[in-house]
């Protein structure tokens, strides 16, 4: 008996509390076409901001290919100089041989030294890249949301209206 009680309490309560809450009206003409509006502007957006995407991982493979390009340069001339020095070692006289080494070290540090800088001026335009195309993504997806939140504001400008 108690249970029956509680479940017919507890109907009450539920019909009393669905009575309660307010239908909302159906949405007008001019909402639906606002949210349509809104719906277009955003996917056009969207659509943007992925091309935009696209183009800067573009140029940051363009990039990276280039750098690696560059490294790999770098490092065929430090290889060729090293080379030369131990050539030039190996022909020398057994007399010279002890300034021909001393020459050749000094040669194959300059050749290093050559061979890192470009490395690094590589990487330093590689890095210029990667931020300048985060930067561009980041401005894409911000122009994206500003659409989003104008077609949003739209919409609750036509629903105020009726």
């Amino acid at each position: 008996m108690n249970k029956l009680i509680a479940t017919l309490i507890a109907g009450l309560f539920a019909t009393a509390a669905t009575a309660q809450t307010t239908t909302t009206p159906a949405a007008t003409d001019a909402v639906v076409k606002a949210e349509a509006k809104a719906e277009k502007e955003v996917v056009k957006a969207e659509a943007k901001e992925i091309k935009n995407a696209a183009k800067a991982d573009e140029k940051v493979n363009k990039a990276v290919a280039k750098a690696n390009e560059k490294k790999a340069e770098a490092h065929a001339d430090a290889v060729k100089a090293h080379a030369n020095a131990v050539e030039k070692v190996a022909k020398a006289d057994p007399e010279d041989r002890a300034k021909a080494v001393a020459k050749a070290e000094e040669k194959i540090a300059d050749a290093n030294l050559k061979a890192d800088k470009k490395m690094i001026k590589a990487d330093e335009k590689l890095l210029k890249t990667q931020v300048d195309a985060a930067a561009d993504k980041a401005q894409a997806a911000a122009k994206t949301e500003q659409v989003r939140a104008e077609a949003q504001a739209d919409v609750h400008k036509a629903a105020a209206k009726h």
